[in-house]
């Protein structure tokens, strides 16, 4: 069975969003980009919200542009054939390998959970994951800590005043003090 993971950077004060929207305090320096890249690897499909989906349309066509370095052309070698489920009440059409959800969420990931295959159910976006924690669907957390307080915006954890008991699985520090940190839900 595929497990669900949810992944993202985040504030040390536990946000992924500041309170004034920006998330320019996120950008990767080469060795967490890295990590990105290799953490797709493992991933068979992605489950995201519309903004999410919006911002990483970005990579759909950034192949094309001349200034990419090698590891930018990488993850979008990566990124663009990976198949995408977006969830959204006012998209009608999505692009690239992506198609809209169409049913609700724990509807889908026990479809994605039945299909074949190797690979993780990625879910990006925090009130998509939210959603999917409220539901007890995230099998692991995993977190890049980014060495910034922004204060307030949207946090990494939904504050739903539920208990979930977690087995650290994994730390690594890099270079730059960012750190990430990866837990097992314990069931």
């Amino acid at each position: 069975m595929h497990s669900v993971t949810y992944s993202m950077g985040v504030s040390l004060d536990g946000y992924i969003v500041g309170p004034d929207g920006s998330f320019d305090w996120t950008t990767p320096d080469r060795d967490v980009f890295r990590h990105w890249i290799d953490e797709i690897r493992g991933v068979g499909v992605h489950v995201m919200g519309r903004r999410l989906y919006e911002t990483m349309l970005y990579w759909e066509t950034a192949d094309q542009e001349q200034s990419l370095d090698e590891a930018e052309l990488e993850w979008a070698t990566l990124w663009n054939p990976l198949p995408k489920v977006v969830f959204s009440t006012t998209l009608s059409a999505v692009q690239g390998n992506a198609r809209l959800a169409s049913g609700g969420l724990a509807e889908e990931i026990a479809r994605l959970r039945a299909e074949p295959g190797d690979g993780e159910i990625a879910i990006g976006g925090a009130t998509l994951a939210a959603e999917a924690a409220a539901l007890g669907l995230i099998d692991e957390y995993r977190v890049v800590v980014h060495p910034v307080l922004v204060g307030g915006g949207i946090p990494y954890f939904a504050r739903d005043e539920r208990r979930v008991n977690l087995e650290l699985v994994e730390t690594r520090t890099f270079s730059s003090t960012f750190v990430y940190l990866r837990y097992r839900v314990i069931r």
